[in-house]
C-alpha cells in the first residue's frame, strides 16, 4: 500500500500500528447518539474517521449508538445520515445501531453477574451520589453489593421482565469504589426505562448505558482504531476493564484527539434544543445554527468544511477555534467557484432618459470573471433600472466613488451613466433618479476621457426579478457566549438575521437550483434556499459577507 506521509499523530499511530502488523486493515467508526442534529464539531470527528479509513484502503462504519430511547428519534438517524453522505463520505456496509445488539449486552451482563463482577444495586441516585464519594475522597460501597451471584441474576431477570419501576433498581459493575477515577466507582450497566425505542420496540424495559454499550460495539464490528474526543479519556480504563472481563470477538484501541470548540459558537445539543425549543432559531437547519443541517442551508460547501478541518488539524489538547476561520474556507471556496450574478438589496429606480421606453437589449456577461468553463449569462438592459439607494447621492466629496448628480459611474457590465437629476416624493425622499448614457462605453471608456467615478450594480426594472433575501449573521455577540457562568442565552445578536422582502436580482437567478450558490457583486455570497427557493418565489439566504468586518467591531454586513 502506498501510504502518504503523516501529518497528525492518529495518521503515525495507524501507519506504526499496519507496518508493525498489529493490524491487518484500519476499521474506524463514527458512532452518534441520534438526540439531535449533528453539529460543526461532529464535522471534524466524521472527516477524520471516515479521512483515515479512506487514506490507509480500510472502512468506516456509521453507527447509532441508541441507548437513550427517550431522547432519541428517527428524525435524527435520518438527518445524520444525509449529513455524512452530504459531506461525502460512505459508510461501510449497512447502517448500524447499538440497539442491533441489546440481547448481546444482556448476556454479557449476565456474565458478569455470574463471575462476581455485577451486581443489582437498590439505592436512590441521591444515595447513589452520597456512596461514590469525591475527587478527594473515596466511596463507600453500596449495602447491596454482597448480594449473592444467584440474587442479582434473579434481580436482572426480573427487572428486565418489568417487574420493577423506573429508578427503583440498577445494575452495576463491581471494580473499586475506592478508585481515583471516578468512573471505575462501580459505574452503572443496566438502568430501567419504561420507554418505547425508535428500533426495538417495546422488547426492552431496561437499557445499556453508553458507557457499557460503547465499547463492546466497536468489539463486536472488529472496529481496530477507536477514535474519540478527549472528553473520553478518562472513561478509556473503564472500557478495558469490560473488554478484560468479557469474551469480546476483538479488541478495539481507543485514541483520543481536541475536540473542535469555535468562538463565537454554542455546540451543546442540550443547549442547541433550548434555541430551537424557545423559537429563538427556525428549527435545527436553521441558517443560524452550527449544524451541519444549518451550515448547508446557509450555503456552506462539503469542500469548505471538509478544507476547515484540515486547516485546523488533529492534536491531543482541546482549544478554541476562531470562527474566522471557518468563514475564511467558504469565503476561499465561494470565490474560487461560484458564479457571479447581480442583485439590489435597497431598490432606487434609475430612469435612463435618452433610452427609448421599450428600449431592451441583451448584455453577455461572465458567470466568473477567472473561470471561462462556467460560461457566461445574459442581462436585460432596459430603460429603467434598479440601483442600491446607498449607490448614490446628490452630493458627496471625492471619496465618494459611487453615483453623484453631474458625475459618472459604470454600471457593472454594462456602459458609463451621468446623473442628471432626482425626483422627490412630498417628503422630500428620492423616488427616481434620473441619468443618461455616454456614447460607445460599452465595455470602453468614454472618449471625452471623462473616468467615471466607480462601478455599481444594478437590475433591469422590467426584466428583472423580485425577490426574498435573508441576511444572516453570527448568532452571538460574545465570543464565549456559554463559557463558565455566561447566560448564554443573553449573548443573542439582535441583528443575526434581517429578511430583505423588496430585493430585485437579474433574471436567470429565479431559475436557479435549491442549494445552487452565488457571488451578488458587492454584496457577498448567497445561495438558493434548499427549501423555500421557486422560480415564481425566489429565496436567497446569505452564506458570509465579503470580507470580515466583526474583527472591525461590527457585525458581518460586508
Amino acid at each position: 500500500m502506498d501510504i502518504k506521509p503523516a501529518n497528525n499523530f492518529l495518521q503515525t499511530l495507524i501507519a506504526d500500528d499496519l507496518a508493525a502488523g498489529r493490524v491487518q486493515e484500519v476499521v474506524t467508526r463514527f458512532p452518534p447518539e441520534p438526540n439531535g442534529y449533528l453539529h460543526v464539531g461532529h464535522a471534524k470527528s466524521i472527516c477524520l474517521n471516515f479521512g483515515l479509513a479512506e487514506r490507509f484502503g480500510g472502512r468506516c462504519n456509521l453507527r447509532f449508538d441508541d441507548t437513550n430511547p427517550e431522547k432519541e428519534s428517527q428524525e435524527f438517524i435520518e438527518s445524520i445520515q444525509a449529513d455524512v453522505r452530504w459531506l461525502g463520505y460512505e459508510w461501510a456496509g449497512e447502517v448500524r445501531y447499538a440497539s442491533s445488539y441489546f440481547q448481546q449486552f444482556y448476556d454479557w451482563a449476565q456474565h458478569l453477574v455470574r463471575n462476581g463482577c455485577a451486581y443489582v444495586c437498590d439505592l436512590t441516585a441521591e444515595q447513589a451520589r452520597e456512596h461514590r464519594g469525591t475527587l478527594t475522597e473515596p466511596g463507600r460501597n453500596s449495602p447491596f453489593r454482597a448480594r449473592s451471584v444467584e440474587e442479582n441474576l434473579d434481580l436482572l431477570a426480573r427487572m428486565k421482565a418489568g417487574e420493577f419501576a423506573e429508578g427503583s433498581k440498577v445494575l452495576r459493575a463491581k471494580i473499586d469504589m475506592a478508585a481515583p477515577n471516578m468512573n471505575l466507582r462501580d459505574p452503572i450497566l443496566y438502568r430501567i426505562r419504561k420507554a418505547a425505542h425508535h428500533q426495538t420496540g417495546s422488547d426492552w424495559v431496561i437499557y445499556p448505558t453508553y458507557d457499557f454499550a460503547h465499547g463492546q460495539e466497536d468489539a463486536i464490528e472488529g472496529v481496530t482504531h477507536s477514535i474519540c474526543t478527549l472528553e473520553f479519556e478518562d472513561h478509556r480504563p473503564l472500557y478495558d476493564w469490560f473488554i478484560e472481563h468479557l469474551p469480546v470477538p476483538s479488541r478495539p484501541r481507543q485514541y483520543e484527539f481536541g475536540r473542535l470548540n469555535l468562538n463565537y459558537t454554542v455546540t451543546s445539543k442540550r443547549k442547541l434544543k433550548q434555541l430551537v425549543d424557545e423559537g429563538v432559531v427556525d428549527g435545527w437547519d436553521d441558517p443560524r445554527m452550527p449544524t451541519i443541517a444549518g451550515m448547508r442551508r446557509r450555503g456552506f460547501t462539503p469542500a469548505a468544511i471538509r478544507t476547515f478541518c484540515d486547516m485546523i488539524g488533529v492534536t491531543r489538547s482541546d482549544g478554541v477555534v476562531d470562527v474566522a476561520m471557518l468563514e475564511h474556507a467558504i469565503r476561499d471556496e465561494r470565490n474560487e467557484n461560484a458564479p457571479r450574478a447581480l442583485c439590489v438589496l435597497n431598490p432606487l429606480k434609475l430612469v435612463l432618459t435618452d433610452l427609448a421606453a421599450d428600449h431592451r437589449q441583451l448584455l453577455s456577461a461572465p458567470a466568473h470573471p477567472g473561470r471561462e468553463d462556467l460560461g457566461s449569462r445574459e442581462l436585460p438592459f432596459t430603460r429603467e433600472l434598479y440601483i442600491d439607494a446607498d449607490d448614490f447621492r446628490e452630493e458627496a466629496n471625492k471619496k465618494y466613488k459611487r453615483l453623484v448628480l453631474g458625475k459618472r459611474v459604470r454600471l457593472r457590465n454594462a456602459c458609463v451613466v451621468e446623473a442628471t437629476d432626482v425626483v422627490k416624493d412630498a417628503a422630500g425622499n428620492i423616488t427616481e433618479v434620473h441619468a443618461v448614457t455616454i456614447a460607445d462605453t460599452f465595455g470602453e471608456d468614454p472618449a471625452d476621457g471623462i473616468k467615471p467615478k466607480g462601478v455599481i450594480q444594478w437590475v433591469s426594472a422590467r426584466a428583472g426579478r423580485r425577490a426574498t433575501v435573508r441576511l444572516y449573521d453570527r448568532l452571538f455577540t460574545h465570543e464565549a457566549p456559554d463559557r463558565g457562568d455566561n447566560a448564554f442565552m443573553d449573548f443573542l445578536n439582535p441583528d443575526s438575521l434581517r429578511v430583505v422582502e423588496n430585493a430585485w436580482i437579474e433574471p436567470s437567478l429565479a431559475d436557479a437550483a435549491p442549494e445552487q450558490g452565488f457571488q451578488f457583486e458587492r454584496e457577498g455570497y448567497f445561495v438558493a434556499d434548499r427549501y423555500q427557493h421557486t422560480p415564481e418565489q425566489p429565496v436567497f439566504n446569505r452564506t458570509i459577507g465579503l470580507r470580515d468586518t466583526w474583527n472591525a467591531g461590527g457585525g458581518d454586513q460586508a
